[in-house]
């Protein structure tokens, strides 16, 4: 396929524009595909990292990169008894516990939700995002927990990505972060891009070169040194509230990542948890088949334990 640049994608990242434009497939992958095999532009192979002209155009052979992602991989069946919200033949929402990563990586490529709705689901999953993303529209870090959508087959899969690109499918998370908010709401609107020499790590874009990265927060409950926020996210990227609560200098409680050990009160040291006390506690979309609206709202007793034992403790210091 060619695609002929236009004014708003001037300067952007060939993978990230491609990733922008075909919607359905992470830029991971993108990144390595075209850095084996070239992208042509302007008829040159160029690598991942080459950054768009305008009327550049982009030669792209969609076929052989989705082939390369189904190819030469068998995911493995993983028998773990998933925590199901809803389900029936189209989708199935789950309540994924935390330390469970959502597909594999090379950090475990056998007990994620990926491998488990396998075990569950059989066939009857989408294979969109590769033959390693049995099912997986949108992902939660490891040690996030919560609601999260899965399809069973690729017309849904195609539909509710649809509906995260329109911003009609809503997700929200409840997040203990650290110290006082100066303003009880707000949105915070910072593009972000992989942090120098990390593939993990996000960062703030402050030459808005990366993905543009939107949130919506709200305080809903302050302690001593801690506060419990709602965010709801208008885009879907990598560390995003991790990372944009971070740029406020309210990392979340326990996210050693983004700095979270400095800004912690030492007797919030006792309480240990396992990385990020984030957890999505609710999702609404229009079903792909029946066009009717569906939402789902996780009661706080299914939370994740380090979630509640942190919560309750900070709600008895406040009673004091």
């Amino acid at each position: 396929m060619i695609i002929k640049i236009q004014n708003e994608d001037v300067k952007k990242r060939v993978d990230i524009f491609l990733t922008q434009y075909l919607k359905d497939y992470p830029r991971a992958k993108l990144s390595a595909f075209i850095d084996k095999n070239g992208v042509f532009v302007n008829n040159k192979k160029q690598k991942s990292s080459y950054k768009l002209k305008l009327n550049d155009e982009i030669d792209f052979e969609l076929e052989n990169f989705k082939n390369s992602i189904s190819n030469n991989f068998e995911l493995a069946v993983y028998k773990y008894n998933l925590d199901i919200i809803y389900e029936d033949d189209d989708v199935i929402v789950i309540n994924k516990p935390k330390e469970m990563l959502t597909h594999p990586t090379k950090y475990d490529k056998e007990k994620t939700l990926s491998n488990a709705l396998l075990y569950h689901c059989g066939n009857n999953l989408s294979d969109i995002a590769g033959a390693d993303r049995l099912g997986i529209v949108h992902r939660l870090d490891k040690n996030t927990s919560g609601l999260i959508i899965c399809a069973k087959n690729n017309s849904s899969h195609i539909d509710l990505a649809r509906q995260i690109k329109e911003k009609t499918l809503k997700r929200k998370y409840l997040a203990l972060a650290l110290g006082k908010f100066e303003k009880s709401q707000g949105t915070i609107d910072k593009c972000l891009i992989h942090y120098l020499k990390d593939n993990v790590k996000m960062c703030i874009s402050e030459d808005n070169q990366g993905l543009r990265a939107i949130t919506n927060y709200k305080v809903i409950e302050e302690f001593e040194g801690c506060s419990l926020v709602e965010l709801e996210l208008k885009t879907g990227r990598t560390h995003q509230i991790r990372a944009h609560l971070a740029y406020l200098k309210h990392p979340i409680f326990g996210d050693k990542l983004y700095g979270a050990l400095g800004f912690q009160k030492k007797e919030f040291n006792n309480l240990k948890t396992k990385d990020q006390l984030l957890q999505s506690y609710y999702i609404s979309f229009i079903h792909p088949e029946t066009k009717e609206k569906m939402q789902f709202q996780l009661e706080e007793q299914r939370f994740s334990d380090d979630f509640i034992k942190v919560l309750n403790y900070l709600r008895r210091e406040k009673n004091v």
